[in-house]
């Protein structure tokens, strides 16, 4: 679980977001730039805990999008996940 946890991905999504929200105590106003950067880490986060899904259901031997990262390294990961 901690290999989910420590990726890089989500990693740089939570500093992001730890950024934005320092940003967002300060006295300055909300403008459109703020709000796209906002939404910006918002799909950032979405794809960073997308990729981790994928990954753990391709170690696990089930069926994911053949839009995914991870799409052709289903049988990669599942000799890993039953070696262990």
């Amino acid at each position: 679980m901690r290999k989910y946890l420590f990726g890089t991905g989500l990693l740089s999504a939570l500093t992001g977001g730890l950024t934005l929200l320092r940003s967002a105590r300060s006295e300055e106003p909300f403008t459109w730039r703020t709000a796209l950067a906002w939404l910006s880490w918002g799909i950032t986060l979405a794809l960073a805990i997308g990729s981790v899904v994928d990954t753990r259901r391709a170690s696990r031997a089930k069926l994911i999008p053949l839009d995914s990262p991870v799409e052709g390294e289903q049988t990669k990961l599942l000799r890993q996940r039953l070696k262990r």
